[in-house]
């Protein structure tokens, strides 16, 4: 972990002695201890303070407003924060395409009410290929002219990308009329590695932003620093 990450200070032109602070969004638990070690062992002498690590027990400026709060992933709190920075008022739905899909619906009060997960588009074409028998594994690098694949590898492509941009429109549909059942417009954001490929294929979704989830981790750390945490 080390070596990768000093690696990847290179690559960005940034000196380890320039770094004075420390926040982690992980879901995997042991990443998240791995991360507070390597933090610690690498620039506790420099930190003014311990590595912020991303849940609902720290400051966010949103309320988590959920059955169980603290079950809530952080990626989905910070991708909530983001989005209510990018705007202050109105309802607001975050899909994000990662390893897993998630939906994430903000309220006009900013409380993060909760929302959908599926499986993500890679897991998707993992499970083709391992799963059955004559199925190959297929790159989403191309998109099919119609809709009606007449091979195998744009028969797939179709169904991903027409098929979960239908998903994703179907599923915004009734999460906004949840949302808002008198009708408000719900503004649709769009994150993560695989947006702009599902984007295209979808009515919803209104904003394409790459960088939310950044976004997202810097204002945290600014609130919580300002707050002295």
């Amino acid at each position: 972990l080390a070596i990768r990450y000093h690696s990847l200070f290179q690559m960005a032109d940034i000196r380890s002695a320039e770094v004075t602070g420390f926040i982690i969004s992980s879901v995997v638990p042991t990443l998240t201890a791995a991360w507070s070690s390597y933090v610690d062992r690498y620039f506790a002498e420099q930190l003014a303070a311990p590595p912020l690590t991303v849940s609902n027990a720290i400051e966010t400026g949103i309320t988590i407003a959920t059955d169980n709060p603290a079950e809530v992933g952080a990626d989905r709190i910070v991708n909530a924060v983001a989005a209510c920075s990018l705007f202050t008022t109105g309802p607001l739905i975050v899909v994000d395409f990662g390893t897993a899909i998630t939906f994430d619906c903000i309220n006009g009060d900013r409380q993060y009410l909760g929302g959908a997960i599926l499986p993500g588009i890679p897991i998707s074409l993992d499970a083709l290929a391992s799963r059955t028998a004559k199925l190959p594994r297929v790159e989403i690098d191309q998109v099919p002219e119609k809709a009606v694949g007449r091979n195998t590898g744009d028969a797939i492509r179709s169904g991903v990308l027409i098929g979960f941009g239908g998903m994703v429109d179907r599923l915004v549909d009734r999460l906004a009329a949840e949302l808002c059942p008198a009708g408000e417009p719900v503004k649709v954001i769009a994150t993560g590695g695989m947006a702009h490929i599902i984007a295209p294929h979808s009515t919803c979704i209104q904003i394409i932003e790459p960088r939310l989830t950044l976004n997202g981790l810097r204002i945290i750390y600014e609130k919580n620093s300002t707050n002295g945490s």
